[in-house]
């Protein structure tokens, strides 16, 4: 299936712009907190910190609705914000689930091997859509190029860890936790064969198609366009207000739910705005989360730890000189999902130096 389309790859909007400020010591641990009964503000979201130890409750960053000293990266359609979700880490048990994971993404749903690293016992893959550097590649041309080949797509960044000894998901099973309900991804096309050839655990292909990835990750796929196909994360979450909280005292703003048909879920091949959900993210111009209402019969939510994270990139305020150079540490969000920061200069410095040599 071929689609040949021509636009803007990504949805233009202006809105709130917030800014992360702040690094996080490596002691903090994430706990569980009642943000609505404790009386918070946008720029109280995140404190700074000395030195000296702080716990979870006191380490929240600040954000603010002020405008941010610069945006994130130079591409026109992220200059309202200085944050984007750029994508999700997943990890994998062993060599051959790591091969699986990129066999089943590249052949199942058509993404692309973007860059790789290795650093002592850890290899990393990003896979994704088009190239994920934050600014115009050098090989763009309109109208020639592709948005394909247009910067600012999403990633999965698959992690794995020789020395690690934990098997968090067995081929073919369930997912090994219920908070995260899927991943949507909207491609022209999805090959059934290749991800059950590739060790998915196919749930159901009706008009969709719902699969649990070799690593244990629940993935969507629908046949549509999508300026970018990573299109956000389904939260399974304990309480949706909670939750709806976090993420705005993040910076995130709630927007109108993203379809990649025309039909805007009145047709079988894309389901509805399910109801009671709300959807959100730093820009509306990148990926997003979707918060989804708990089951009626109280299923408690466990969490599914091969997602190993929700990245952020953000862009600090003007003359904060700190070294950003390093992962902020992560912070869990009510349902148990890990969210970790980095600068826009760290993640700019690391994608160029890792990805792979694009030809024109």
């Amino acid at each position: 299936m071929t689609c040949i389309f021509s636009f803007s790859p990504f949805r233009l909007s202006h809105h709130r712009e917030f800014s992360l400020h702040s690094r996080l010591s490596d002691e903090i641990q994430s706990s569980k907190i009642d943000f609505l009964s404790t009386k918070k503000t946008r720029r109280s979201i995140f404190r700074t910190f000395s030195d000296s130890f702080l716990t979870f409750g006191s380490a929240l960053l600040y954000s603010s609705t002020k405008k941010a000293s610069a945006a994130v990266g130079t591409l026109s359609e992220f200059s309202d914000s200085n944050s984007i979700i750029q994508g999700i880490t997943v990890d994998v048990a062993d060599k051959s689930q790591q091969d699986l994971m990129i066999a089943f993404l590249a052949d199942g749903f058509g993404f692309k091997s973007l860059r790789t690293k290795t650093k002592g016992s850890v290899t990393d893959t990003w896979m994704g859509f088009g190239p994920e550097q934050l600014s115009i590649p050098n090989d763009f041309r309109l109208p020639v190029s592709s948005f394909s080949m247009y910067g600012g797509h999403a990633s999965i960044r698959i992690r794995y860890d020789t020395q690690s000894l934990d098997v968090l998901y067995n081929k073919g099973g369930d997912a090994p936790g219920n908070n995260i309900e899927f991943l949507q991804v909207a491609v022209p096309t999805y090959r059934i064969s290749k991800l059950v050839e590739n060790g998915g655990n196919i749930i159901d292909a009706f008009g969709y198609v719902n699969v649990v990835s070799p690593c244990g990750l629940p993935i969507r796929g629908i046949i549509g366009i999508s300026p970018d196909p990573m299109m956000f994360l389904a939260i399974k979450c304990i309480d949706v207000q909670q939750s709806r909280l976090f993420y705005e005292q993040l910076g995130f703003v709630e927007s109108a739910y993203p379809y990649a048909r025309p039909s805007n879920g009145t047709g079988s091949f894309e389901p509805i705005q399910p109801p009671g959900s709300v959807y959100l993210s730093p820009s509306k111009n990148s990926m997003g989360v979707l918060l989804l209402k708990p089951e009626k019969k109280k299923k408690s939510v466990k969490e599914n730890s091969v997602l190993r994270s929700l990245n952020v990139v953000y862009t600090p305020l003007e003359g904060d000189d700190r070294n950003t150079n390093t992962d902020i540490v992560k912070v869990k969000d009510p349902s148990f999902v890990n969210i970790s920061f980095l600068s826009e200069d760290s993640f700019s410095k690391e994608e160029k130096k890792t990805r792979f040599a694009r030809s024109d």
